[in-house]
């Protein structure tokens, strides 16, 4: 590793992040064969994947750019409200990729700046990465994807991966000592609830109850997979949970900015008596995965949970959303109320 390669992974881990790896453009080649083998093995995802071949080839976009700088930060620390576990994923709860009051967001800005101030010309999209980010993390051997698909180091998968193409051309490559996945062991398969984890290290895309809660669930009364969606609301973390590497790594140490504020104001009852405003410029702000123009999942995923759990409290709320604003919400309402036989 050179003197540059050292001074920017001497930043990173300065800057809070548990690992940063250096690899070249030209080892994201072997991104397109993977592709090629998730779209083989379940053909309906295909066009889902397309837009992603473009991560292959970062150059075409960027044809200055000669590496790739990649880091893990863990999220595994932060006090997650009791009663938002299993309905929100706690990785969207302490997402901090566009929350400009996390420490993470402001050290991603200063590590990114001095990269650009000792004279490295950067670009990143904190969104969504700039390339494939797990694929890039297992080139620069800073820890290992298991067979639910995730990420993980040392802390588990409870971290989240960030990159940035930069024009100097470097390496700085680890040898990971993760012990691996057993062969035996298809616990996070066996779990998830939908079988979109049907094989190891693959995915179905369209009945993962993560899409299917967000970027999905356009006619929930006819979902195929809404009783088995449960009490999720956004997200699902069922396969890391049960995930035995992932055992005791989750440690509730810190609080991340206003989110106990915002658990507050959130419940399968709260959620449906949300204005829109409200769901639009705090829900939809925070949780940017669903767009302003669909916030109404928000409310056709709670009554889908109410109905998968009925309590008789839940009866007011799934009849009064008979008159909410929203044609999906008032469909899903009344589909609850055949359903359950309120009436």
């Amino acid at each position: 590793m050179n003197s540059l390669a050292e001074q920017i992974k001497s930043a990173a881990l300065h800057m809070g992040y548990e690992k940063c790896g250096i690899i070249k453009i030209s080892d994201m080649l072997g991104y397109e064969e993977k592709l090629n083998e998730r779209i083989e093995r379940i053909p309906e995802v295909k066009p889902y994947y397309e837009d992603f071949y473009s991560f292959a080839h970062p150059e075409d976009t960027y044809p200055w750019a000669k590496s790739i700088v990649i880091c893990a930060r863990q999220y595994g620390k932060y006090y997650i409200p009791e009663h938002l576990k299993g309905m929100i994923a706690k990785y969207y709860l302490v997402d901090s990729r566009t929350d400009e009051n996390s420490e993470s967001f402001q050290d991603s800005l200063k590590f990114e700046k001095h990269m650009q101030d000792i004279g490295i010309k950067t670009a990143t999209d904190r969104k969504f990465g700039i390339t494939a980010l797990r694929f890039a993390a297992l080139k620069a051997g800073i820890g290992l994807v298991r067979k639910n698909n995730f990420f993980y180091t040392e802390s588990g998968s409870w971290v989240y991966l960030e990159a940035w193409l930069i024009d100097k051309e470097l390496e700085s490559i680890e040898i990971p000592t993760l012990k691996k996945c057993s062969e035996y062991c298809n616990i996070c398969i066996k779990s998830c609830p939908t079988s979109s984890l049907s094989e190891p290290y693959t995915m179905n895309r369209s009945s993962c109850i993560s899409c299917l809660t967000t970027w999905e669930g356009w006619d929930m009364p006819n979902e195929k997979y809404k009783e088995q969606i449960g009490d999720w609301v956004y997200g699902c973390d069922v396969c890391q949970d049960v995930c035995p590497m992932n055992k005791n790594r989750w440690k509730e140490t810190e609080q991340f900015p206003f989110l106990r504020e915002l658990g507050e104001q959130i419940s399968l009852e709260k959620i449906l008596k949300m204005d829109y405003t409200f769901l639009e410029n705090v829900m939809q702000h925070k949780f940017w995965y669903i767009q302003k123009t669909d916030v109404w999942k928000w409310k056709t995923n709670a009554i889908n949970a109410m109905v998968n759990d009925y309590k008789q409290q839940y009866r007011e709320y799934i009849l009064d959303a008979c008159n909410d604003s929203n044609a999906k919400v008032r469909k899903m309402a009344e589909w609850a109320i055949q359903k359950l036989n309120l009436l």
